[in-house]
């Protein structure tokens, strides 16, 4: 469909759902748009709270039945187990780095070839200081293949695990 829409005339940008759970976009829509220099700005790198590192599951299960992530089967088992796990399994990185887990969450999106920027979001003013740090955190190739590894143990979502995966490092 986009090289359709590019046909018609130049595609600017690109909206996809993109993180370390919902990485499909890696395989296919983010390289597109960088061979044709359109930006990807991925949004939800932090799958709604569930990569910040601050969530847990009896958090989870205290949410209000009016909140739409009760009701969500990221929030659900076996789900929110390997979700939760991957948070956890991000810590190492983020405390080598001195920064929460949400900034290394929504800096591995950052990582990837074609992703120009992320939308980020917070419910209160203090959230914002969980990933703040993303915008200047540079994962360097160690903590890529860490981040790779612990995607792959955990099994959470789908998709490349590594921003290289499927074209030469260099």
């Amino acid at each position: 469909m986009l090289d359709a829409a590019e046909a018609l005339g130049h595609v600017d940008s690109l909206q996809p759902k993109f993180s370390a759970v919902y990485r499909d976009a890696a395989a296919d829509v983010l390289p597109w748009c960088a061979d044709h220099d359109t930006a990807a700005i991925v949004y939800s790198p932090m799958v709604s709270g569930l990569l910040t590192g601050t969530l847990s599951a009896t958090d989870v299960a205290a949410l209000p039945p009016d909140d739409w992530r009760s009701h969500h089967p990221d929030f659900a088992e076996p789900a929110l187990a390997r979700h939760l796990a991957l948070a956890d399994g991000l810590r190492p990185v983020a405390n080598r780095h001195a920064v929460p887990v949400a900034a290394v969450a929504v800096a591995w999106t950052l990582a990837f070839r074609g992703v120009t920027g992320a939308i980020v979001g917070a419910r209160r003013p203090d959230q914002i200081d969980g990933w703040l740090a993303a915008g200047s955190l540079a994962l360097d190739d160690a903590d890529l293949d860490e981040i790779a590894v612990v995607i792959e143990r955990t099994g959470a979502g789908s998709g490349p695990a590594h921003p290289t995966a499927g074209r030469v490092r260099g």
